[in-house]
Formats: C-alpha cells, structure tokens, sequence
C-alpha cells in the first residue's frame, strides 16, 4: 500500500468517526420529553393545597385524597414523590409555571381561564360552585335576590365586605365573569385567606357570605355546622390535575392512561369512597351537640382512648365510643348493652370485660373486640376498607357482614368494596333478599348510619384538632415533603363464598351474628 492510499484511508476513517461522533453528540443534545425528565430527576414534584381532603398530615402520616392519587402515579412512573403543600390556592399556578413542581393536584375545577392556560387531566369526581351564609340569618335565593338587598347589608355592616372569595380561585373566575351582566354586584377578593377561612368568618358572623364547592361545604359543615348553602352558581364541574402547556404529549399520555385504569379497576371509586363517601347527610343538631362535646367532654377521656387505641388512630376509637354512648360511661339501653362501649355481657366476657361500667375496662374491651373483627376481614379487601367492614361487624355481627358481601356478589359488585358492599347492608331487613343468606334477618340499616356516622364524627374530630393547632403542617411551596413509594403489594382475589363458608363453619360464629349494641 502506498503512503498516499494509506493517508487517504487514515482520512476517510476520521471523517467517519467524527461524523459518528457528531451524530451521537447531536441525538444526545436533542430535548428529553418531560417524562424522562421526571425519570432521569428520579423525582414528581406534586403542588397540592393543604387541607382536609387534598393532603394533611394525619397520624400515620401524609393522608389526603390528592397524596394518594398522587403516590400511585409517582409509583407508576417509578419516581419518588415530593409533595409541596401550599396554604394559599394563588401560590400554585406560579409555581407550576415557573417549572417548580410538575403538576398541581389539589382538588381544583377545570375553570375557563385555567383551561387556557393549563392542561388539564381527566376528571375524577365533580362539584357545584355553591354561595354559602350563616343559618339564622337572610338567606338570598339567587344572585338576583343578593343584588337587591346588598346596598341595605352594606350599610348595615358599615361598608365592610359582605362578600369576600379566594384569590385565584374559580369562584374569583366565576364572579368576574357575572360582571357583564351584573356590573352592580360587589365582591371582595381575599389575598390572604384560604376556603377555610372564609368559611369560619361566615360560621362566626364575620361575614356574611363566601363561595366554596359541594363536597368542601359538606366536609366544613362537620366543623362549622351554622354554614349552608344559599343557591347553586354553578352546575357541577369537574375536578382535575393541572399540568403546563406544551407539544409535549409524554407526561399528559401517562396521566390519561393512569387515571384509566383506576377507573377501571374501581381503585379510584374506592379511594373516592374513602374520603367523600360520608359527607352525603348531614345532621345540624348532631353535629352541633358534638361539637359540643368536643370541647366539653372529650378532653376528660382522651388520655383513655390514646392509651387503649393500639394500632388504631385514637380519634377513631373516640369517634366509635361517642356513636356509641356520646362518651357516657353510664350509659345504658333497654337491649341490655351498657357502658360507655355499650358491650353486651357475652362480649364483655370474651374481651375480659369484668365492669362493663368502668370505662377504663369497656374502652380496652371494646378495642380489642374491635381489633379482633379487624383481623377476621378477608385479606382481599383493601387495608384502608377493611376498618368499615370490621365496624359493621362490630354492630350487626361478623355473619350479617359476611352475608351482606354474599349480596353484592350475587348482584354483580364487588364484595370487598364498601361502596357496593354498604348499599346491600339495608337489604338485610328485607325477607326477598335474606331469604338467601345464612344468618337471616338483621337491622343491616342500621348498622350502616352506625358507621357512617362514626365516619362523620371522626372527621370532625380531625378537623377540630386541626382548628386546634394539634396537627399544623409549614405553610409555603417551599416546604417539601419527600415520600418514597413503598413497594407494590398485590394481594390474591379470594372467593367470597369460599370466605364466608370458611368464617362460618366455627361453633362461634352464630353468636358472633348477634347484634353488639342495638341501643
């Protein structure tokens, strides 16, 4: 070979190799797509608001509608999850659009104006935009009827604001777009208050009227029981997550698709269940004699629920005990129940219950009988349902629960969903129905207000502590949370016959179908 073909060789073979060089330089500069961003960052950066539905520190930690949604997707993705709780609605959108956090899941509607600025996931449930006032006091029947009157509330609150929202919130959106048509309406925009301070300003007479979605106004009422619901702006609307504009469709795509197959799977309607399933009633004087309690009774027995609670949330345990005897260790029904667990003697005796009248005793027995139903639920059934399954048990009876899940199968839904399992507890009084059960007839209505009610008192009991400063979370979207995905858990399907075949062949389980308290 010559020396001029071996240097042309040479020279062909660098050029080949830069060009090589350059083109894996060029696939390497060309812009990730925002889902492996979020991959390579190993992190999703979620911005929530932090109240009693979207996300709170509970205590087992981080709990809220949103969290959970959020964690699943985060586990989906294969990244952690860093939550940024803000206080104030305005912080958010900033915040999402200066690239601080990824998407916003706090519970928001899928307004005008952030449709045309943001992109907005599926919807996952839906609310009505609702004006709220004070009972007791003038109601107005529509915007129309608050218009007339407000020059006569304005000069009776001395020009003070009547009428205050949040700033940045879709009620600020759904007010600006009535002025074209009710340029005389006036209205405050509130820089430094959430929802749930206007709603306390309404509740005590600060303020005369505010706006707040359907679910929030049932959920405060727990807390506020003098709020209401003056008129409907709006018609329901849905609920989504927002992500920022753009041509990239890769993290929008894996939202859908999650979202999907929650709906699919019925996670989503079980997780619905869990945090708004309870807020369909509501009892004005109930609430209103809680609340009292709360302050007047609960601080005396507190102590006791913490010391006996076990791996229960103590406010829960406080939650049953009002249900049960309104914390009256006395208390006393003509079925024979009493204390302040209202245990019958047979179950007084299987939990070592000597004074059913000692409330020390009766709180450490009637947690354990509670503990011990906790453990007789079937595995299939999630670990965040199974303390609705066991409370049910915990009045009608282990059979009559088990039962009731032999109806929503025979009827087509899932026995391991409350939600289903819930609707076919009343059918339990009626023969065409427990005609085909094991155990018969059994007030299964009643056990299901037993622990819908007990859902609502604990809810309440969670709000007032958190009124109380007993659970604060740091305010601002700069506080992070970092929450590491726990691994998946995956649990076999059981067969709810072979379950109740299973339960039901012991020489205990008749007697466990007896009611434990029928006050």
């Amino acid at each position: 070979m010559t020396k001029l073909s071996f240097a042309s060789m040479s020279r062909t073979l660098f050029l080949a190799a830069l060009t090589l060089l350059l083109a894996g330089c060029q696939i390497d500069s060309e812009p990730k797509s925002e889902l492996d961003q979020i991959r390579a960052r190993g992190v999703l950066r979620v911005g929530t608001i932090n109240n009693q539905l979207s996300y709170y520190i509970g205590p087992d930690g981080p709990s809220g509608l949103d969290y959970e949604l959020a964690r699943e997707f985060a586990r989906e993705l294969g990244v952690k999850l860093e939550m940024k709780p803000a206080y104030r609605l305005s912080s958010l959108f900033p915040a999402l659009k200066n690239g601080e956090i990824d998407i916003i899941a706090a519970g928001l509607s899928q307004s005008e104006q952030r449709l045309k600025d943001y992109r907005a996931g599926p919807a996952y449930y839906y609310v009505s935009q609702q004006v709220v006032y004070k009972k007791g006091q003038w109601r107005p029947r529509s915007i129309e009827q608050l218009i007339a009157k407000q020059d006569e509330l304005y000069n009776e609150s001395g020009d003070a604001p009547i009428f205050s929202v949040v700033n940045d919130s879709h009620f600020e959106s759904t007010l600006e777009s009535l002025k074209s048509t009710y340029p005389e309406f006036r209205y405050y925009v509130d820089n430094n208050a959430d929802v749930n301070d206007l709603l306390k300003q309404v509740s005590q007479g600060e303020l005369k009227f505010t706006m707040a979605d359907s679910v929030e106004i049932s959920l405060s009422q727990r807390i506020y029981p003098d709020i209401a619901t003056a008129f409907e702006m709006t018609e329901d609307q849905p609920i989504s997550w927002f992500m920022r504009r753009s041509d990239d469709e890769s993290l929008y795509a894996m939202m859908i698709e999650f979202f999907g197959n929650l709906k699919q799977s019925g996670s989503l309607a079980s997780l619905e269940e869990k945090y708004i399933g309870h807020v369909g009633t509501f009892d004005y004087v109930d609430t209103r004699a809680f609340l009292r309690a709360l302050d007047t009774r609960l601080p005396k027995w507190m102590p006791l629920f913490q010391k006996y609670s076990e791996e229960f949330d103590w406010r829960l345990i406080a939650a049953l005990a009002y249900q049960e005897s309104h914390w009256n260790p006395s208390a006393k029904s003509p079925t024979g129940v009493r204390g302040m667990m209202m245990l019958t003697l047979p179950t007084a005796r299987s939990v070592d219950v000597t004074n059913r009248l000692n409330p020390e005793q009766s709180v450490r027995g009637g947690v354990e009988y509670l503990r011990r139903m906790m453990e007789r639920i079937p595995d299939s059934i999630p670990d965040h349902e199974k303390i609705w399954f066991a409370l049910a048990s915990y009045n009608v009876g282990y059979g009559h629960m088990m039962d009731a899940r032999r109806l929503t199968k025979l009827q087509g839904g899932s026995p391991d969903a409350w939600a289903d399992v819930k609707d076919r507890l009343p059918q339990l009084r009626q023969k065409k129905y427990f005609a085909q059960t094991r155990y018969g007839y059994a007030r299964g209505d009643e056990a299901l207000s037993y622990v819908e009610n007990i859902r609502r008192y604990y809810q309440s009991i969670i709000g007032h502590m958190e009124q109380k400063h007993v659970t604060t979370v740091d305010s601002g979207t700069d506080d992070l949370t970092v929450i590491t995905p726990e691994e998946e858990i995956t649990e076999d399907e059981s067969d709810i016959d072979a379950a109740v075949e299973s339960s039901t062949e012991t020489s205990s389980a008749a007697s466990d179908a007896q009611n434990v308290s029928n006050n």
